[in-house]
């Protein structure tokens, strides 16, 4: 039987299914990116048998994690050979020395390696991860930690920054799309339409398996954000180097960004347009809340916008008034690809 315990650039590199077997809450606070949940312990069950460990000791803990595995061995099997078939996954290769099930709970120790000692019973060859997803956890905020070559894209609500970014990717630019691995926009508008959020921990997650991916020489692309997008933070050490780079931004007149911001959001329901307004009341005022409410009932989607841009655009002017190394392009009437190649002008200096 080919199995063994790696640590974790070995684990990362190896190929294979990845299986998370800690219990449901904790793979949904976060998880490595792209693992599947067969957990060995439900959520009571754990409480269970930490309550044991906490008053009866390690070995009264163990057993009672056996008594329970005993008892729902086939359930797990059932469960991994369900989603090898919902994953398309028609075999993994028995006797290739590169493939393998890839297994690990907390701290590499109990679940993980009960998980592959049923596994290796139906032959499949497997490996564990040491230290678990503790030791990714650690890999993830110190990847925080490495300078990176960041420029920043900045520009006010309705500057197309996102539709850049995206542009610049497919020109194979190196981009950090925060929003687009949040689930949101940014405002109190962003979430419409949206998935819902990830926890802020799996948020960190995602974060660090984009920045591993990058070429550090190369320069990498950031849209200008606050540090809380929705319900997620921009991990510290990453937004403070945000705060120090270079930026470009973005300047185009009201009327294109409200043509903008029209496009974007009057397709979605009027009721959660009038709660993502009525969120941010304190901040606009009785009578601008009360336009906007009233406009959004009017389908007069060019003043609901002027509603609010004004409190968006006095925000965006108090971040920016502190900034250093600004390059500013004047992007009105021009293109996307006219303003990519300016970018590309000033990155190139």
């Amino acid at each position: 039987m080919n199995f063994k315990s790696n640590d974790l650039k070995e684990f990362r590199k190896s190929k294979g299914l990845l299986i998370d077997v800690r219990s449901p809450e904790e793979y949904y606070k976060g998880h490595m990116p792209n693992s599947i949940s067969i957990p060995i312990f439900n959520n009571e069950e754990r409480s269970i048998i930490g309550k044991k460990y906490k008053y009866s000791g390690r070995e009264n803990a163990v057993r009672e994690g056996f008594k329970i595995i005993e008892n729902k061995i086939d359930k797990i099997i059932n469960k991994f050979i369900l989603i090898k078939k919902e994953f398309q996954i028609s075999t993994i290769d028995k006797t290739a020395n590169d493939t393998y099930i890839k297994i690990y709970c907390a701290r590499g120790g109990m679940r993980s390696q009960s998980m592959l000692w049923l596994l290796e019973k139906f032959h499949y060859p497997c490996i564990t991860l040491n230290g678990g997803y503790k030791t990714y956890r650690n890999w993830v905020l110190n990847i925080f930690k490495d300078k990176q070559k960041i420029i920043v894209i900045g520009g006010k609500t309705g500057t197309r920054k996102t539709k850049i970014l995206e542009k610049l990717k497919a020109l194979g630019y190196q981009i950090l799309d925060f929003e687009n691995l949040a689930n949101h926009r940014g405002s109190s508008f962003g979430g419409l339409g949206m998935k819902e959020q990830p926890t802020n921990e799996q948020y960190e997650n995602l974060i660090a398996e984009d920045l591993n991916k990058f070429n550090k020489k190369k320069i990498i692309f950031v849209e200008a954000e606050s540090a809380n997008i929705g319900k997620n933070r921009i991990p510290h050490e990453l937004y403070k180097q945000m705060k120090n780079s270079k930026r470009i931004e973005i300047i185009r007149n009201e009327k294109i960004r409200i043509k903008e911001l029209i496009n974007t959001y009057s397709k979605y329901k009027k009721n959660d347009l009038k709660e993502s307004v009525l969120k941010i009341t304190k901040r606009l005022g009785p009578q601008r809340t009360k336009s906007a409410i009233n406009s959004i009932d009017n389908e007069d989607w060019e003043n609901v916008c002027k509603s609010v841009l004004d409190y968006y655009d006095r925000c965006y002017e108090h971040e920016l008034k502190d900034k250093k190394d600004v390059n500013v392009l004047d992007m009105n009437l021009r293109t996307d690809y006219e303003i990519i190649n300016e970018i590309i002008k000033i990155i190139s200096i």
